[in-house]
């Protein structure tokens, strides 16, 4: 480990993407902003792909991760630096918390710095349940590292062994002699570059005392008083208000354009750039009567519906090998015949399910504010979930060096995976060029249900057959277009066969929370209770008997002993369902109670038990709201949400449409159970706590009323007025 005091003109972080290109932030501008003190840099990592939408990261393999940063002021403040950003999911806490444990320092003197291009080093994004197994470990190397070093200062100024000096609370100490400097003190505000390994000793899990813990979230009171500013909520100086104007239609033809009465009304600038044609207004009341005064007349071609969408996805690939919510091509996996011996089959099933297209539906919709310097620097403040990739996104429409842009995500409403892209950042941006003042964006709810890209609709079909003990015979798989995570069956089968079809989208689809894995867990763990009562089993017993990974059959049995499982027996009006799986090294086993009104042919869930083990628990608190979020949010793509279209036009763009899971809809009774497992690395847990919940409600309805619902969402009668009825509500 090599120590580099502060004479250095710059500090230069290199870009993966395009190296030996990089950015970076001159001493000067440092020192002002920060204040002087300790850096840290990481050697960099080979960072792991990401499935990802169509706008995302789709099947490229991510680039190498640059290094992370520390700085410790000469007044004791502590800054950490990371790409990662705040949306919802509280990584402020528990990022700060893993630092604070490295670090020896109190937790409240930790401030993180997220999602600011211009500050923090380059990082991928914040989406797959990356942020805490990969963010997690290199802020705690960094926090580490930079305790080893502070160390090594205050023995070198004592002239005494290293090892002989304690740490704790933000100081290094000397027993011996008394003496004590803060880290502050150590640094006398100036930076302190050292090169570091990815091998410094860390903290073991079982010796945390911050990390570990129930923190409280980081601004918390900013947020439930209203005190927080969200990307809507941004001004500056001279600010206009933009709009866009819309086609009709998916895929539509601009025939005529008449702009004239918009051009009359005070204030208002048309911007017609090519196909773009947008406007800026003194307010957002004046931008909104503009654009309605804007007469255009398109031509939307004849598209394929909701009505037909799946027989259209299985007959119509993806020419590009290219599909929703994964960009992979085509994912083939078989085992070797001669892995196991054939066994005899005592029942074969086979069996279609299907997910329709849903929206992400953020509180907060897309939002950008852009603003040009006179010396051409562009900065935009966006709700995003990849700052750099927003940025690249902005360098690449206005052909500009990437030190002329910078992107600074606030804390956003949310984006559950729908906020990858920067549509509002590229459209404020063109906005404010063309006006040459500040523009600010916001997206109504129409334009957010209707061109955000939606989580993909997908067909599953799957064929198994089972031995006359219950052992599973033989598998297949195929998933077309929805996705290939969580395809994979973690069941003991013989050869199993799982293919991933990419299909052609009528509809512009992309990342959604869990991805692909509520599709194919909602089919796999619904067809593996098919096949159990085919052969009369259980349907725990059942997975019991097909199953050996560990730590699935861990939370399989914690949340059946926590619901009572033995002692469940469905009726009529009540009924008892079970769904587990894995994925990015989080295991969730959810076991559902549901209650049937006979006479209304109606269905309410009414308790949820859901078993989480995702290694070591960083913020005990933090994971049960994921967990608890994931199962409300779980509840509506299960038994409400569905995106109704016809001939490239969104049919229900509103929350009166669009039926979200409500108060009423909520389990009267819910769960959490952590395995809090200290052996094993942490793991992230915003997505895979969602995959439990349909097949468990899917299979309960079913133990009640003997109707199978293979298709979500199971009980959309409501949804939309005027469609078809659910089988429930028949």
């Amino acid at each position: 480990m090599n120590s580099l005091l502060a004479d250095a003109p710059e500090i230069a972080i290199p870009d993966p993407i395009n190296a030996p290109r990089c950015f970076a932030l001159d001493r000067r501008t440092f020192l002002q902003l920060f204040g002087g003190g300790l850096l840290v840099c990481l050697t960099p990592e080979l960072a792991t792909a990401q499935e990802s939408g169509r706008g995302g990261f789709g099947g490229h393999e991510l680039p190498k991760e640059i290094s992370a940063w520390l700085h410790i002021a000469a007044d004791n403040r502590i800054s950490v630096f990371t790409g990662k950003v705040e949306c919802g999911q509280n990584i402020r806490t528990s990022l700060a918390q893993l630092v604070a444990e490295e670090l020896m320092v109190p937790f409240d003197s930790i401030t993180m710095v997220m999602g600011d291009t211009d500050l923090v080093p380059w990082d991928a994004g914040t989406f797959g349940s990356q942020s805490t197994p990969q963010m997690g470990p290199r802020l705690r190397t960094m926090a580490a590292a930079a305790r080893q070093t502070l160390v090594e200062i205050a023995a070198k100024q004592w002239s005494c062994d290293a090892a002989a000096l304690v740490v704790g609370n933000g100081k290094v100490t000397a027993p011996n002699s008394n003496q004590s400097l803060t880290y502050g003190q150590l640094t006398k505000g100036e930076k302190l570059v050292t090169t570091i390994s990815a091998s410094i000793p860390l903290t073991p899990a079982t010796a945390w005392k911050i990390a570990g813990t129930s923190a409280p979230k980081v601004n918390g009171w900013e947020f439930v008083t209203g005190k927080h500013q969200y990307p809507s909520d941004i001004s500056v100086p001279g600010m206009m208000y933009g709009k866009v104007l819309r086609p009709t239609g998916y895929n539509a033809t601009l025939d005529s354009l008449d702009t004239s009465a918009a051009e009359k009304i005070a204030g208002v600038k048309i911007v017609h750039d090519g196909d773009f044609i947008g406007l800026v207004a003194p307010d957002a009341y004046t931008a909104e009567q503009a654009l309605a005064a804007i007469k255009a007349k398109w031509t939307v071609p004849a598209q394929p519906s909701n009505k037909t969408i799946f027989d259209y996805l299985k007959n119509t690939p993806e020419s590009e090998g290219r599909g929703a919510g994964g960009g992979t091509r085509a994912n083939s996996t078989t085992q070797p015949a001669a892995a196991a011996p054939p066994v005899a089959a005592a029942v074969e099933l086979a069996q279609s399910y299907t997910v329709q297209y849903i929206a992400h539906a953020p509180l907060e919709p897309r939002a950008a504010v852009a603003q040009w310097d006179s010396a051409g620097k562009l900065t935009v403040w966006t709700g995003t979930q990849r700052p750099f990739g927003v940025k690249d996104e902005l360098v690449a429409a206005f052909h500009v060096d990437p030190a002329q842009v910078r992107v600074i995500h606030p804390d956003m409403g949310a984006g559950y995976g729908g906020k990858h892209t920067g549509d509002a950042a590229v459209e404020a941006a063109r906005l404010a060029k063309a006006a040459g003042a500040p523009v600010r964006l916001v997206w109504t709810r129409e334009e957010e249900f209707t061109w955000a890209y939606f989580r993909p609709a997908g067909l599953m079909e799957l064929k198994g057959s089972v031995a006359p003990d219950g052992t599973l015979a033989s598998w297949e798989h195929h998933n077309y277009n929805s996705g290939n995570a969580g395809l994979e069956t973690p069941y003991n089968v013989a050869a199993p066969v799982t293919r991933y079809h990419p299909s052609k989208s009528p509809l512009r689809q992309g990342s959604y929370r869990a991805l692909a894995s509520t599709a194919n867990h909602f089919a796999r763990e619904s067809f593996m209770d098919e096949l159990a009562r085919a052969v009369n089993m259980d349907p725990l017993a059942f997975r019991r008997k097909n199953l050996t990974e560990p730590r699935l059959l861990a939370v399989l049995n914690a949340a059946a002993d926590k619901f009572g499982w033995a002692n469940c027996k469905s009726t009529p009006t009540r009924g008892f369902g079970i769904g587990c799986g894995m994925e990015k090294g989080g295991h969730v086993a959810t076991c559902a109670e549901v209650a049937i009104d006979p006479a209304a042919r109606t269905v309410k869930v009414v308790r949820v038990v859901t078993a989480w083990e995702s290694g070591a628990v960083v913020n005990p608190d933090g994971l049960r709201n994921q967990n608890m979020g994931a199962i409300v949010q779980g509840l509506g793509g299960a038994l409400f949400e569905a995106i109704q279209f016809a001939d490239g036009r969104i049919l229900n763009p509103h929350f009166e449409s669009y039926r979200l899971p409500r108060f009423s809809d909520c389990p009267i009774a819910v769960e959490v159970v952590l395995i809090d497992r200290k052996d094993i690395p942490s793991a992230g847990a915003g997505e895979t706590g969602l995959v439990g919940l349909a097949p468990a409600v899917g299979n309960a309805i079913f133990a009640a009323t003997g109707a199978r619902l293979r298709n979500m969402p199971m009980a959309p009668a409501d949804a939309v007025p005027g469609l078809p009825p659910s089988p429930l509500a028949s």
